[in-house]
């Protein structure tokens, strides 16, 4: 009986062990802005699928292939070099929403892994509202990652590009 005992609380502690250990969790950020220009202007940049580099200031050009059609792709080739591969997952021109995912990216460019994202422009008064959401993971999938490779590597280089990109295009905008 005694045995049993030791036996039975040596798999709750290795249990314990294991409900402890985890890998990386799914992050959202949401950033929006306020921009002095009508939804359908917004609309006219940011949904653009092919032209990121016009708003987004990391993209120094793109090259896409099936326009704003579901299934479209993209590559971004980046400022400071690097290039990301994009998805269109969703086109809604009259919700003037757009949803993509990140196919292929390297973590030292951007460190994520199952990337969705989606941009929304809606009226907001007499301009309108630009809400660009994304979720995602961090890039490295086992536990202890190194630190540029972290859950808050993953959020903060997240967060820094819609806060950047978002204001880059109220300017963009605004100046229209």
């Amino acid at each position: 009986m005694k045995k049993l005992q030791v036996l039975l609380t040596g798999f709750v502690f290795a249990l314990a062990g294991v409900a402890h250990a985890h890998g990386p969790v799914r992050h959202k950020v949401v950033e929006s802005i306020e921009i002095n220009a009508t939804p359908d202007a917004v609309w006219a940049i940011v949904g653009n699928f092919a032209k990121p580099e016009v708003w987004l200031p990391p993209v120094a050009s793109t090259t896409e292939t099936g326009g704003n059609e579901v299934g479209a792709t993209r590559e971004l080739t980046l400022k400071k070099g690097g290039v990301v591969k994009e998805e269109l997952k969703k086109y809604e021109v009259d919700k003037k929403t757009l949803g993509y995912k990140i196919t292929e990216v390297d973590p030292a460019v951007l460190p994520v892994a199952t990337y969705t994202s989606t941009i929304m422009v809606e009226a907001a008064g007499a301009g309108s509202k630009v809400e660009w959401n994304g979720a995602f993971y961090r890039s490295f999938m086992n536990n202890n990652p190194p630190p540029e490779q972290s859950d808050e590597a993953a959020i903060h280089a997240v967060t820094q590009m819609y806060k950047e990109g978002l204001a880059n295009l109220k300017q963009v905008a605004e100046k229209k």
